[in-house]
């Protein structure tokens, strides 16, 4: 995009001529939604918001976006794209008046010019003066161009780190089961077809640079072979490893043939193998129905007593002995009207995750309801989240780097989860972190306490 000169209350204007216009737009407009202190979910509302705008104009003669912060009641970061009139259809808003506070179209002040006005609250924390506005117009300076190339090797390499753990843990249990071998074939040509699916696009698009509907198609595609292979490779592994795990405890169980210390030890490891592949495989498959907007939330009352009863009896025996697991005192838990499956979920994973990274010290899960609130903090002592690396956290597949990632492998889904998770409770979670101090997660949600149980009449005595 090229700049030009402007004055206040206009921010930066750029001309949009080119489809890597297009993406350094969604970038610009994310990073000036930061720097005017939006919260993440903003930023990427904004951002995906001005990619669509954008996209739908690329072409129109004269196609100009302008930021602005313009005077008036309410503060509102607001961003024009403008263009000479009659130069093609009614522009469909429906996308982007999805996703931002306003968004119209009508023709400027000179009739010559046909306009997208596109408006979107600041936050109470934004204060006005010349140095805020320095650094959003810093936030709005040019940067790099992307390629389309580029997105979707970026999709490509967090398909490939998927694949590549579900295969890892399918090929130690092929080795124990017939049928999961024939399983773990189909997910390997799976794989192999999809790879050779994704190169073919990615040449395709850098061949068709220049054609920005095919892009964007390209993209969709992309977008939506992920969210198919997720649901496709769970449903698919799902039945063999309930088999698994259900002849193992079979075997194992009190009643089966005699085994000798050898064979009950290998039962038990095949086990616990299946039990993590069926845990990996369940969140995939959540994952994948978060996304397509499938999972459904069932509230009922919940005994966080024994919820979290059952939870410390589980966790306690994944950690080490240098670990000491601390859950809040049973006395001070209600019962919470909530979905118990999706909160011990979330707990899970965080547990989970604090238990892995933690080499001595404690693991602490504290509760504390403030009405209409509950929050539920999950803190750690152990190697920490450097301070480059917290922004990437909640991004799916990704994993902080260092000695401890040879050790304790994962899929980088746990915290995207768990977000996932509480964000469909209607909460928040926030992770703070201090590299060898520990980590802080807290999770916050609704809270409603449960109606007391109905009183039963007296039974009346029989008629003498």
């Amino acid at each position: 995009m090229s700049g030009g000169t402007v004055d206040p209350p206009v921010l930066a204007a750029y001309e949009l001529t080119t489809a890597q216009d297009v993406f350094a737009l969604r970038r610009t407009g994310q990073s000036a939604a930061a720097a005017l202190g939006m919260e993440r979910q903003d930023q990427v509302r904004v951002a995906t918001a001005l990619s669509e705008l954008g996209r739908d104009r690329l072409g129109c003669p004269g196609l100009t976006v302008t930021f602005a912060l313009p005077p008036g009641p309410e503060p509102v970061l607001s961003v024009v794209l403008e263009w000479a009139a009659d130069s093609g259809p009614v522009p469909d808003l429906d996308p982007a008046a999805r996703l931002l506070h306003r968004v119209r179209h009508d023709r400027g002040p000179d009739g010559g010019r046909e306009r997208i006005v596109a408006e979107h609250p600041l936050p109470a924390s934004w204060a006005d003066g010349p140095d805020a506005r320095h650094r959003v117009r810093e936030a709005l300076g040019v940067p790099a161009s992307p390629t389309l190339a580029e997105e979707l090797r970026s999709q490509t390499r967090d398909l490939i780190a998927a694949l590549e753990e579900t295969r890892a843990q399918g090929e130690e249990l092929r080795r124990l089961n017939e049928e999961l071998e024939e399983t773990n074939r189909g997910v390997l040509a799976l794989y192999t077809e999809l790879s050779r699916e994704l190169e073919e696009t990615n040449s395709g698009v850098v061949a068709l640079h220049a054609e920005l509907e095919e892009k964007s198609a390209r993209l969709r595609e992309s977008s939506e072979a992920k969210t198919r292979f997720w649901r496709n490779i769970s449903h698919e592994l799902r039945t063999p490893v309930n088999a698994v795990v259900a002849l193992t405890r079979l075997l194992l169980a009190p009643g089966s043939g005699p085994l000798t210390d050898e064979q009950r030890r290998q039962l038990s490891l095949i086990d616990s193998s299946g039990q993590s592949l069926l845990s990996l495989v369940n969140d995939l498959l959540d994952v994948a129905k978060a996304e397509a907007g499938q999972l459904e939330v069932a509230t009922a009352p919940t005994d966080l007593r024994a919820l979290l009863a059952q939870l410390g009896a589980v966790m306690r025996n994944t950690g080490t002995a240098e670990v000491a697991l601390v859950m809040p005192e049973a006395s001070a838990l209600p019962v919470a009207v909530t979905d118990e499956a999706l909160l011990g979920r979330i707990l899970r994973n965080l547990l989970s995750n604090a238990l892995k990274f933690t080499e001595r010290g404690e693991v602490r899960l504290e509760f504390r309801a403030d009405p209409p609130w509950m929050s539920f903090v999950v803190t750690d002592t152990g190697v920490g989240i450097p301070e480059d690396e917290l922004p990437r956290v909640f991004e799916e597949f990704y994993q902080v780097r260092g000695p401890h990632q040879r050790i304790h492998r994962g899929t980088g889904l746990g915290l995207p989860y768990a977000l996932t998770l509480t964000e469909l409770l209607g909460g928040t979670l926030r992770l703070s972190s201090t590299p060898e101090s520990g980590t802080r997660v807290e999770v916050r949600l609704p809270f409603e306490p449960a109606p007391p149980p109905p009183d039963r009449p007296a039974p009346e005595c029989p008629a003498p």
